[in-house]
């Protein structure tokens, strides 16, 4: 528990690196590739994305994750078009809350819901993603690069989630949950 309290303690005091801002970075697919690493709101919300999968167990571990990628595609492809879309940034720290929250509290929704909640913020990502593109970058690849970017995150979670098969592990994925959880609430409290 006092690791817990350190490492919330860091993110409190780091400042945020948001997956979106766009700067300095190329615009093929090391560019959208490198985008969402940068990010700690988007590594936070894509490893929790993983965790929760890895929790809910077959086949929500294969689901969650490839549900968020391509409707983060979707979300891209607003972005990229300059469709409005209000709250990204809200929707992005809000999806750290949340989806960190499932996990810290052993959520077990139908995979329906978890897929769907997994969507919509998804949106969100994807959007910020799309609408970062930039200037005469090859959108194709970019947008290659940060879905596949985002499924490793995705795999790290999945993979650190596998230690929910026994006691112990359960106590860790629950408490890295909620570390992404306490990581999203500085991410609203900067939006504020």
């Amino acid at each position: 528990m006092k690791r817990i309290a350190i490492v919330a303690a860091v993110l409190m005091m780091t400042a945020p690196a948001f997956a979106h801002t766009g700067e300095g970075l190329t615009g093929g697919f090391t560019g959208g590739f490198m985008h969402p690493l940068l990010g700690l709101d988007h590594v936070a919300a894509m490893l929790a994305v993983g965790l929760w999968g890895a929790f809910l167990g077959t086949p929500a571990i294969w689901i969650l994750p490839v549900v968020f990628p391509l409707v983060m595609a979707f979300g891209g492809a607003l972005g990229i078009l300059g469709i409005p879309l209000p709250g990204i940034e809200f929707g992005i720290a809000a999806s750290a809350v949340v989806l960190g929250l499932m996990v810290a509290l052993a959520a077990k929704p139908h995979l329906f819901i978890a897929a769907l909640l997994v969507g919509a913020f998804a949106i969100f990502h994807g959007y910020a993603h799309g609408a970062e593109l930039p200037d005469g970058a090859d959108a194709v690849a970019y947008s290659l690069g940060f879905v596949i970017a985002t499924g490793l995150l995705h795999l790290a979670g999945i993979a650190f989630g596998l230690l929910a098969q026994w006691p112990a592990g359960r106590y860790a994925v629950r408490a890295a949950g909620g570390v992404i959880a306490l990581a999203g609430v500085v991410f609203l409290g900067r939006l504020i």
